[in-house]
């Protein structure tokens, strides 16, 4: 049979690979993460001038700078299955144990504890955001290591290994600087 015409190379070859096989658990996966690094990059954001320890504020911008283009990442796979991407402030309000049916989304703050923790200060803020980012961190890990598990997307599950294993070392550091 004679080749058809050469296709046209892709933009990336992770949206190539991307669209080539995936199933509900990548979609999930996806889902998920998203919000969850938004709330992630939101936390960490109010070290700038909240925080009083300059390795905790050093470790928030490490954290936001790491998982603002996960969440990109996480959005192109999106785009490429054609399924929704979360909107922008999805999380707010929500109980993060049963959204709508959808899976727990592990370690999520609730709003009360986002409240107190953009209330805090100083010290107090260093020690309250190690703790909520220790368990916000335990939480992407979980849903991480279900992505290696029951996905099938190759670049997905590629994602899910690296964010568990910089979480896991930022979990150490974390404690770290909790005990001094």
């Amino acid at each position: 049979a004679p080749a058809g015409p050469a296709s046209p190379a892709p933009a990336s070859s992770a949206a190539a690979t991307a669209g080539a096989q995936f199933n509900e658990a990548d979609v999930a996966f996806a889902q998920m993460m998203i919000p969850h690094h938004r709330e992630a990059v939101e936390m960490a954001e109010l070290a700038a001038d909240r925080a009083q320890n300059p390795e905790v504020k050093a470790l928030a911008e490490q954290i936001r700078d790491a998982q603002e283009p996960e969440i990109n990442q996480l959005t192109d796979f999106l785009n490429a299955w054609g399924a929704e991407v979360p909107a922008a402030g999805s999380m707010a309000g929500m109980d993060h144990g049963n959204m709508s049916g959808m899976p727990e989304m592990p370690g999520a703050m609730t709003p009360e504890q986002m409240e107190q923790l953009r209330n805090a200060t100083g010290a107090e803020f260093d020690q309250m955001f190690l703790t909520m980012m220790i368990e916000h961190h335990r939480g992407a890990v979980t849903m991480a290591q279900r992505e290696t598990e029951q996905g099938s997307n190759p670049d997905a599950k590629q994602l899910a290994e690296k964010i568990a294993a910089d979480q896991n070392a930022e979990i150490n550091r974390m404690q770290q600087l909790q005990t001094g």
